[in-house]
């Protein structure tokens, strides 16, 4: 057996109105659970990488049932920590043509928000791991959380692992007396592996590719190289970084592709037109869980590791909820051309 991929954060309880139901039209709401490390966890499962997702939950049922979703896509849980008072919530509205989705967070007081350097036991939890991955949303939640991250990075790197991480810059989330730019910079210098969207390494390091309009659509691939060598040069440590492109041109209707730079070497990736979106929530945390296992399966072929990212992400929009639930076999199927979405006798 292969070793372990480890991720590290919050796993919430999503709220959604059914269907493109605005809050105030809603009497009822879909219940799922979903974060962006567990996302990663639940995509590296499906894919047969044998993985354990941490965090830390009541001791209720409400806990328990989170962690219960986690272990029917065959992510390990045995690592979670359990206390504090209460799963964080996040509310969804499905956007809808020229109409934006809208989030609404409901997670002050969470239980990993309230988590302590020393609860987890990192030596243990890296025993028979070679990966380890976390994102810039889990240092925003709290001093506590940012201080576990930087423990756990340490201890990562202390036993040997890869680390990586997604830039994830969330700024509803950045109110506990520090911003990005702070904390981001201390954490990021321990990485192997980076990605971040569009706009993530502008609002974070302040670096913006040239000649790029993200609310207009303009996503030129080749404009990222910039941003690629440029986080390199800030934190050499970083051999591979990837940057998703999505051109919004409606809620409904997006482009998507991305970039790959590793150790001066620039990929770019097909653009997928993806015209009657599903949920488009995780579409980066299936990238990254695409992107891992691309790069631990395919080897020197970055190329490859690069396609398989970019179209399992671009099915996981075809996806109702934040994980993404697809398989290599469909993956490859699509890297191969096969795009038609006929039925499979």
């Amino acid at each position: 057996m292969s070793k372990k991929v480890i991720t590290f954060g919050e796993i919430m309880m999503r709220l959604s109105p059914p269907g493109h139901l605005r809050f105030a039209q809603t009497n009822t709401f879909d219940v799922t659970y979903g974060g962006g490390e567990a996302n990663v966890a639940v995509s590296l499962a499906n894919y047969g990488v044998p993985v354990d997702f941490v965090t830390r939950l009541p001791k209720n049922d409400l806990g328990d049932a989170a962690i219960q979703s986690l272990r029917g896509y065959g992510v390990g849980t045995g690592y979670i920590a359990r206390g504090g008072g209460r799963v964080g919530i996040y509310f969804l509205e499905h956007g809808s043509m020229q109409r934006g989705s809208k989030v609404v967070y409901d997670r002050a007081g969470s239980s990993i928000a309230t988590i302590e350097p020393g609860t987890i036991d990192w030596a243990s939890v890296f025993q028979g791991a070679d990966w380890f991955h976390w994102t810039g949303i889990t240092p925003a939640i709290s001093e506590g959380t940012a201080a576990v991250t930087a423990e756990a990075i340490r201890a990562a790197k202390d036993a040997g692992l890869t680390v990586s991480c997604d830039l994830n810059y969330r700024k509803k989330l950045w109110g506990w007396g520090r911003t990005a730019s702070d904390v981001m910079p201390e954490l990021v210098q321990y990485c192997d592996v980076a990605i971040g969207n569009e706009e993530d390494a502008e609002k974070v390091f302040g670096i913006q590719a040239p000649e790029t309009d993200v609310t207009a659509g303009k996503v030129e691939a080749d404009k990222y190289r910039f941003v690629c060598e440029a986080l390199h040069e800030r934190f050499p440590a970083l051999k591979t970084v990837a940057i998703t492109l999505r051109g919004s041109i409606s809620a409904s209707h997006n482009t998507w592709s991305a970039v790959l730079w590793h150790e001066g070497a620039f990929h770019t990736g097909r653009q997928y037109d993806i015209t009657h979106i599903v949920d488009r929530v995780g579409g980066g945390d299936s990238f990254m869980g695409g992107l891992i296992y691309g790069l631990r399966t395919y080897g020197e072929d970055r190329q490859r590791a690069l396609e398989f990212a970019i179209a399992a992400s671009c099915l996981k929009h075809s996806i109702f909820g934040d994980v993404n639930l697809v398989t290599v076999d469909e993956v490859e199927k699509l890297m191969g051309g096969d795009a038609s979405g006929r039925v499979s006798r």
